[in-house]
């Protein structure tokens, strides 16, 4: 708990001072972006190697 409560830190002081409006929404929306990226790469691993993909 103490390391999400952690990472929302982070994520909202990485957001606070940034300058116009635009800027800020783009990085938000690319934060979220990378962040189900990255879900749906370790889904993608996790899938191939629970149904026993050969790594070659």
């Amino acid at each position: 708990m103490k390391t999400t409560l952690l990472i929302k830190k982070i994520y909202l002081d990485g957001f606070r001072d940034l300058g116009h409006l635009i800027v800020k929404n783009y990085f938000k929306v690319f934060a979220w972006f990378c962040f189900v990226m990255f879900f749906i790469a370790l889904y993608a691993f996790v899938f191939r190697v629970s149904t026993g993909f050969a790594f070659d």
